[in-house]
């Protein structure tokens, strides 16, 4: 089953597991980042524990604001004891995560089959 939200697509693999496909190059305004808040909330409240894997394979250019949403995700996904596991992301983008040390907190995979290993 596949759901289209703003900025994203939701897939499922199973019963569980949740794919969310960025569907922007650009995430960088305020109110896309608040779109993408409002989907991925209800969201992991919908699926607890979740099990989410995000994919950044559309995704060339971000903020930083993406990365506290990220950790907002993280933090919330965490609580309900679920698994957030990201994939697809562009080299260029990969370096912000090593620069910000995020690429120890966040597991990150270079790709979705990767990604989606185990937590079937």
């Amino acid at each position: 089953m596949e759901k289209t939200s703003p900025n994203m697509t939701i897939e499922y693999v199973g019963e569980e597991i949740i794919v969310a496909v960025l569907t922007d190059e650009k995430i960088l305004e305020d109110m896309q980042i608040q779109a993408l808040e409002s989907s991925f909330m209800p969201l992991i409240e919908q699926n607890s524990p979740a099990k989410l894997v995000v994919d950044f394979s559309n995704v060339r250019f971000l903020t930083s604001s993406v990365l506290g949403l990220l950790i907002r995700i993280s933090k919330k996904i965490y609580e309900s004891e679920g698994m957030l596991r990201l994939c697809c992301i562009q080299p260029k983008i990969f370096e912000i995560f090593k620069i910000t040390r995020l690429d120890k907190i966040f597991e990150i995979h270079p790709t979705r089959e990767k990604a989606l290993e185990g937590l079937e």
